[in-house]
């Protein structure tokens, strides 16, 4: 195998790869043996006519095929790592010269790492930013807690309120026609959840258990079945139960049953603890957020398509893996949202273009600041995923091979990166929302 490198433009390179006669000819044999017993030949038994006989009855192009793919995933393989590119897409193969008894010629045509071109990146300036927890996000907090351990009790004594759960049947009509899909019994309905369509559930306010009601709505234009598209309908409602949450008292006894103290002043002190660890954490992300957007869009860099490509396509399937585990497949999300495969692409691609230069940006510090991680942050690195996995430390060493351990040393490089960064930032004071508008004008 030999191979010739040609830069391109806008960080591609096209690698020409040449696969000796004889290496094309043992792929010419594996093509036969995986053919020969799919090929009829007069007077021999399925699977045993020579390769000779074939080539002559139908032509040795009848192997071609197979035999490229069979030379080109070990030949390309060998010819990426031995000519220095730092390759990150997938090649486009094209054939350039193929034939009995010759040497087999094709092209790889791939996006190579673009440079960066850094610009102003130590002693930008960043919003400053207080860790202040109040009374009324502990009291918040609180109640979001109180909201999960409450509970839903019957209501006989008046009628449906915002925030109750109505249970219903009901039966839709249109044209004084019941329509597929309109009917339901024993239907919890939050009303304010607007879940239903139009005034539907307005409807219902003040009506009382026991009560039939004649609720009329129409269908939204933009409705997903077409026949009911924009048509009045006339649903009949039997009210059968009303229900409200109660939620219980925050007082020492909720305390004790929610947390590990005993008293409502512990509890508080211990959620405004919690909330303040998590207030610092969320401000150190949204200063490190700040400073890298700045840094990245004082570079340059010229994305190839096909890096942009693979990013998108890599985001889709990571969107598919989410929406599976919602219990939805991804071809059920399409259909049901009329989204096609390609304006997804075209909607996350600019995300796909910002996560690549952010990245590459990062990189390029890492490497202009001679900033490295150190075989002790690797290792604690490799404890914590063992510890994330379950694993064992040392087993989890074996599966790690050369590449995933740099990948993670570069990971590390990158976040000690953002952390250089941050510290060369100034911070400032927010501007008063008058000098915010006027520049926003």
């Amino acid at each position: 195998m030999s191979y010739t490198v040609e830069n391109l433009e806008k960080s591609m390179a096209k690698i020409t790869i040449t696969v000796s006669a004889e290496d094309f000819e043992a792929a010419m044999v594996k093509a036969y043996n995986k053919n020969k017993k799919s090929i009829s030949v007069q007077g021999f038994r399925r699977g045993k006519a020579p390769r000779k006989m074939i080539e002559k009855l139908y032509g040795p192009e009848i192997f071609y095929e197979d035999a490229a793919n069979f030379a080109i995933p070990d030949a390309y393989e060998e010819a990426a790592k031995e000519c220095g590119l730092d390759i990150v897409s997938r090649p486009e193969i094209d054939v350039v010269d193929i034939g009995k008894d010759k040497e087999f010629v094709f092209t790889a045509t791939v996006a190579v790492k673009p440079e960066v071109e850094l610009g102003e990146y130590k002693g930008l300036e960043v919003t400053k930013r207080e860790v202040k927890i109040m009374a009324a996000d502990v009291n918040a907090e609180i109640d979001k807690v109180r909201e999960q351990n409450s509970r839903m009790i019957t209501v006989d004594n008046r009628g449906i309120k915002k925030d109750d759960t109505a249970v219903i049947d009901f039966e839709g009509f249109v044209d004084g026609e019941p329509f597929e899909g309109g009917k339901g019994e024993d239907y919890s309905l939050v009303i304010g959840s607007h879940s239903f369509i139009d005034t539907f559930e307005d409807q219902l306010v003040g009506k009382k258990t026991g009560d039939d009601v004649e609720v009329n709505v129409t269908f939204p234009e933009e409705y997903h079945a077409e026949e009911l598209k924009g048509k009045p309908a006339l649903f009949k409602v039997k009210v059968k139960e009303i229900k409200k949450k109660e939620l219980p008292k925050a007082d020492d006894e909720f305390a004790s049953e929610v947390s590990e103290f005993e008293t409502l002043k512990e509890y508080k002190a211990s959620v405004k603890k919690s909330l303040t660890e998590r207030k610092k954490a969320e401000v150190k992300r949204e200063k490190e957020n700040e400073v890298v957007e700045k840094v990245v869009e004082n570079a340059t860099v010229e994305l190839p398509a096909p890096m942009v490509d693979e990013q998108t396509q890599q985001m889709i399937q990571e969107f598919a893996g989410r929406i599976q585990q919602q219990g939805l497949s991804f071809e059920q999300y399409i259909q049901m949202t009329g989204m096609t495969p390609d304006a997804l692409m075209g909607q996350m691609k600019p995300e796909a273009e910002k996560r690549i230069k952010t990245r590459l940006t990062l990189e390029a510090i890492v490497k202009a600041e001679n900033i490295k991680a150190t075989a002790k942050d690797i290792e604690k690195e490799i404890e914590n995923m063992a510890s994330m996995y379950q694993m064992e430390v040392d087993k989890l060493k074996e599966m790690l091979g050369d590449t995933e351990k740099e990948q993670i040393a570069m990971d590390m490089a990158v976040q000690k990166a953002v952390d250089f960064l941050v510290k060369e930032a100034v911070e400032v004071e927010a501007a008063p929302e008058e000098e915010k508008e006027e520049k926003a004008e």
